[in-house]
């Protein structure tokens, strides 16, 4: 078992680790306005950010702005490596894993094979990863504060188990106490699609909206919502399931053992199976599958646009559920999204009710290491938590 010993600020109460939150998210940014974000004083402010500073975690800014004659300004930003995290993205034959800064910068990354889903071997090759990136940190290595894992499936992130991951084949895996007993670290375990949208919490939309959806389209169909100043993770640990929406064709069966699910017509896997029954060939891959589409396939153009029709009603209902200011649609299967584009939007404008539709749709491309660095944003995000009554200041 490997010994290190994770750098956390000291933030006492719940307002402190939001000021903290607010420079991470806003920076460089006046205390003027972290007072105006947060509502809190003046006062609280300079007495929350005072230690910070001296610890090495926020830094002054050198040039001095005015906003008000004779009122000089100097805006608050984190220092980038004053905290960095590994983040590792579980998926069903490969791990990626990436070291990532306060600033949300990258540092490095890595992948393994993944060849066994049995417990023992899956957390031997997540510590094998996270003691790579470890190595290459070098110095820099005492600023690490935690490792975040996602994995999709039913999370408890409270207590670190995977209840229910059909990718993998677990129930009531204790990933996160394991983990961080043979690492020596705090792990964070999280739903892969939640860990996304706490990235997006902080570095994406998140930091000008006050709503948004992260939907995932590539192996599964996941949802994570941001309302009300926070992640929904659900009263039992499950939110944003869109893609065990009943919207498929009933005879669909899902890798969850459910019927009619929106992953059972609409994830990658079923559009390549799809295609490979359409021409008796279980050979295809999913890459011919798109080739045939783009040739005009029949049964390949039917398989994604029927995937389209499913992704477009279920987008439809989670808008008409909760209103979102945006939507951000991302994942690997967005890069063929144009093979179901037409579709999902017919769809998706027939049932999205009045003025709901005046969300904003933004597509996004996005690589296994941004899912990855997801986790390591949550593991962040966890770092500066503090419970609900937590010591006062």
């Amino acid at each position: 078992m490997s010994e290190h010993t994770a750098r956390r600020p000291v933030l006492g109460t719940a307002a402190s680790a939001e000021i903290f939150t607010r420079i991470i998210t806003h920076g460089p940014v006046s205390r003027l306005d972290i007072g105006r974000l947060t509502g809190l004083s003046q006062a609280k402010v300079t007495k929350t950010v005072s230690p910070l500073i001296a610890d090495g975690f926020v830094t002054v800014g050198e040039h001095a702005e005015h906003a008000f004659p004779g009122r000089p300004v100097r805006p608050l930003s984190v220092v980038p490596r004053s905290m960095i995290a590994v983040g590792v993205k579980v998926n069903a034959d490969e791990i990626f894993a990436v070291t990532v800064s306060l600033g949300n910068e990258v540092i490095a990354s890595t992948r393994r094979r993944l060849t066994s889903h049995a417990p023992d071997a899956t957390i031997t090759a997540i510590a094998k990863s996270v003691e790579t990136l470890i190595d290459q940190l070098g110095d820099d290595a005492r600023f690490l504060t935690g490792v975040g894992v996602s994995v999709s499936g039913d999370i408890d992130n409270t207590d670190g188990v995977v209840r229910d991951s059909p990718l993998l084949g677990w129930t009531h895996v204790p990933l996160g106490s394991l983990l961080s007993a043979r690492l020596g670290l705090p792990v964070i375990v999280e739903n892969d699609v939640r860990a996304l949208a706490k990235a997006e919490q902080w570095f994406g939309v998140g930091t000008d909206a006050d709503s948004f959806a992260i939907i995932t389209i590539g192996a599964g169909i996941g949802c994570g919502i941001y309302v009300n100043d926070d992640v929904v993770v659900g009263a039992h640990g499950v939110a944003g399931e869109i893609g065990h929406l009943p919207l498929g064709p009933k005879d669909a069966v899902c890798v969850c053992g459910r019927r009619g699910c929106v992953e059972a017509v609409a994830s990658s896997h079923a559009i390549r199976d799809a295609v490979r029954q359409g021409h008796d060939d279980p050979t295809l891959t999913l890459a011919d599958a798109i080739r045939l589409a783009h040739e005009g396939d029949r049964v390949a153009v039917d398989a994604f646009e029927r995937a389209g029709t499913a992704i477009g009603a279920a987008v439809a209902t989670t808008v008409n559920l909760f209103g979102p200011e945006v939507v951000v649609i991302a994942g690997e299967g967005v890069m063929d999204y144009d093979l179901y584009e037409r579709r999902f939007r017919e769809e998706f404008l027939a049932h999205v009710f009045g003025t709901a539709a005046n969300c904003r749709l933004i597509v996004r491309r996005h690589t296994f290491v941004d899912w990855a660095r997801g986790a390591a944003v949550a593991a962040l995000r966890e770092a500066i938590s503090v419970a609900p009554g937590g010591v006062g200041d």
